[in-house]
């Protein structure tokens, strides 16, 4: 549900099965600051054609928690890591995150159904965090993990013990959908049917009573 400072390319690692592309460095991206490579991701994201993976659907919007703050959803099953050009991933999430992340936010991930296919590296996922700054770790108030297995598990603490300890204390893991009613109402909350059908099947109908939180 990670997504090494004075690093100049893109260099966002690579699946098992595949090289990511990138653009060849300049002289000037090699002594750029943190912040100017940013600036350069986001103007590349705001020209750049990504249609081919918004359509994917695995990364939008889904209206806001109970304390009003933006609701990111990322379905993980529909995330092709090893066929995806992950530069164009980076990009797209730069162009959908960045007028969100000025203020408070929350991210929900479903690892419902998800395969060895749809898993990033990790050397991408801490190239991912470490471009993005720090307006996006300190306005996450939460990140909701729902339906996460052993492995989940264990790379989230791994990941937010020795790669990310800002976010640590704002990941939640969840068993089922409906644990996610106490912070998002379920009208706030859309998510594919694969989702909800895996839900009922394995926790069945009304299985959690939410308490609206603060969280």
């Amino acid at each position: 549900m990670t997504m090494l400072e004075g690093m100049t390319s893109i260099d966002l690692g690579s699946s098992p099965m595949q090289e990511t592309t990138g653009d060849i460095m300049s002289a000037d991206e090699l002594i750029e600051t943190p912040e100017e490579r940013y600036e350069r991701l986001l103007q590349r994201a705001q020209v750049e054609d990504l249609n081919e993976v918004s359509g994917i659907g695995c990364l939008y919007q889904s209206g806001v928690d109970r304390l009003g703050r933006p609701v990111i959803v990322f379905c993980g099953k529909w995330f092709p890591a090893q066929s995806i050009d992950l530069e164009k991933a980076l990009l797209y999430l730069i162009k959908l995150l960045d007028p969100i992340v000025k203020g408070d936010y929350v991210i929900a991930y479903f690892h419902t159904l998800t395969s060895t296919n749809n898993y990033p590296s990790l050397h991408w996922l801490r190239e991912v965090y470490s471009v993005l700054p720090y307006k996006y770790k300190k306005n996450l108030k939460a990140f909701y993990i729902v339906h996460p297995t052993f492995w989940t598990k264990m790379m989230t603490w791994w990941f937010t013990t020795f790669m990310a300890p800002a976010i640590k204390a704002k990941v939640h893991s969840l068993p089922g959908v409906e644990h996610l009613y106490s912070a998002i109402t379920k009208d706030q909350l859309e998510i594919p049917a694969y989702i909800t059908e895996y839900d009922m099947a394995t926790n069945g109908l009304h299985y959690f009573n939410p308490v609206p939180t603060a969280s």
